[in-house]
């Protein structure tokens, strides 16, 4: 077996492409221990020290480490995990309930949805997710605001705080959608809790290095 990796926009991701199907179907993402227990292959790659995320697509799996731990130490030990695991054709997840429940449920349009959002669902599902997973990533539709306009959006795998998924989301996402649907006004990103404070943190020590570079200049 032959395991290919391809860099993505995020440095502190790689994607990695066994030559065999993934997922096929859908996608899957852990973002710690307890969400990995349902793949064995997950709750492996998170063992390895400095991982932080996996991502599932149909055909690559997308490991995200901290930017404390090179690839040069963690690569080797990722690539003989998916070697090990794809030749011995284990199954990805304990049971079919558990894989059923790891893909995006996001994009099934529903018997309740309005027109605009079925169309929405469809051209996230049909042109942004296709686009979207060459980088190692996908985007998970989080809502659609009737009185703004605006679209809500969850950037995951490799994307999630890339630098460049706020130009993917302007530049792409937002103008493909803006030109298909007339009621759609702008995307916004949604993030987890623990982004949030992540960067919130970030643009505290920026203010601090800031007014510390000031004091420095002013002596």
């Amino acid at each position: 077996m032959f395991i290919q990796t391809e860099t993505t926009p995020n440095e502190d991701s790689l994607k990695f492409i066994p030559g065999v199907p993934v997922m096929g179907d859908g996608t899957a993402e852990f973002l710690d221990t307890r969400s990995a227990l349902s793949s064995p292959l997950a709750i492996r790659l998170m063992g390895v020290e400095g991982v932080s995320a996996i991502f599932y697509g149909p055909d690559f799996v997308t490991v995200s480490k901290d930017s404390e731990n090179p690839w040069a130490i963690v690569k080797p030990e990722i690539y003989s995990i998916l070697m090990e695991f794809f030749s011995s054709g284990q199954s990805l997840f304990r049971s079919q309930e558990e894989r059923d429940a790891a893909g995006p449920q996001d994009t099934r349009i529903l018997d309740t949805d309005s027109e605009t959002v079925a169309m929405i669902k469809e051209l996230l599902e049909t042109r942004v997710r296709p686009a979207i997973m060459e980088d190692g990533g996908d985007i998970e539709y989080r809502g659609f605001d009737e009185n703004d306009g605006l679209v809500k959006v969850k950037l995951k795998g490799s994307c999630r705080g890339c630098d460049s998924s706020s130009v993917t989301l302007k530049s792409g996402i937002e103008r493909m959608l803006m030109h298909y649907i007339p009621e759609v006004k702008g995307v916004e990103q949604v993030l987890d809790q623990e982004e949030e404070i992540a960067l919130n943190e970030f643009s505290k020590l920026e203010k601090k290095l800031a007014e510390k570079e000031g004091k420095q200049d002013s002596v």
